[in-house]
């Protein structure tokens, strides 16, 4: 083969790589999932509202069986995404919806609310400043953002409840607890939170699957100005 057939055949798997890393940036970008954005029209010094809940199993989409957050917007829809633009030095009274189910923690250092506001959170109404996973329903999940210091433990409903929650997003009218904490937003930057309970059923050690995607079992906070 001539030097003019080499440089061809080279074109053409150079052409083909490059389109193939297009396809999969421009893939990744359609499946990335949105971003909730807390900023426009904040007023400086004004405490943002942020609402989420956790599934036992999300219902739909590519992944119907796995765990989840949802997120529920500033219009009241809820989102599947685990994305949130916030404002600088903020603070975020968050709302969470539990709605999955519990079992004894692993590490019992994860049943410690750590970096809220006043170190606590309400279950129910009740301010806690711990949980015994031993005494309770058990821990579905964690809400923790490692980088800020910030770790609430997520109280699971009733093994026994009687109205669950089988596809998202659930309402008041499902069994669930409610779990309410502050917490301070930092200067600008990109804070990764996630679950540390393993909750990804059918991967090793409950570790995979959901707990390393992000809009289900993880995400990130960017913080703006």
């Amino acid at each position: 083969m001539g030097r003019g057939g080499r440089l061809a055949i080279l074109g053409a798997l150079f052409a083909m790589s490059v389109g193939l890393v297009v396809f999969t940036v421009m893939a990744f970008l359609r499946s990335s999932p949105p971003t909730v954005d807390f900023t426009t029209g904040h007023q400086a010094g004004t405490p943002v509202d942020l609402t989420v809940q956790t599934v036992g199993s999300i219902g739909f989409g590519p992944h119907p069986t796995w765990v989840s957050y949802l997120t529920e917007t500033p219009g009241g829809q809820w989102v599947h995404t685990t994305l949130w633009d916030l404002p600088a030095h903020t603070r975020i009274n968050v709302t969470l919806d539990q709605y999955d189910s519990g079992s004894p923690l692993r590490n019992q250092q994860l049943g410690q609310i750590i970096g809220t506001e006043g170190t606590v959170a309400t279950y129910n109404g009740k301010p806690e400043s711990v949980i015994d996973s031993n005494d309770t329903n058990g821990v579905g999940h964690t809400f923790t953002i490692p980088t800020l210091g910030i770790s609430v433990p997520l109280v699971g409903i009733s093994p026994n409840a009687k109205n669950p929650c089988s596809v998202a997003p659930c309402t008041s009218k499902y069994d669930h607890n409610v779990i309410r904490f502050s917490f301070m937003t930092p200067g600008p930057g990109q804070y990764p939170w996630q679950c540390f309970v393993p909750c990804g059923l059918a991967y090793l050690y409950g570790n995979g699957g959901p707990m390393q995607t992000v809009g289900y079992m993880d995400g990130f906070l960017k913080v703006v100005a």
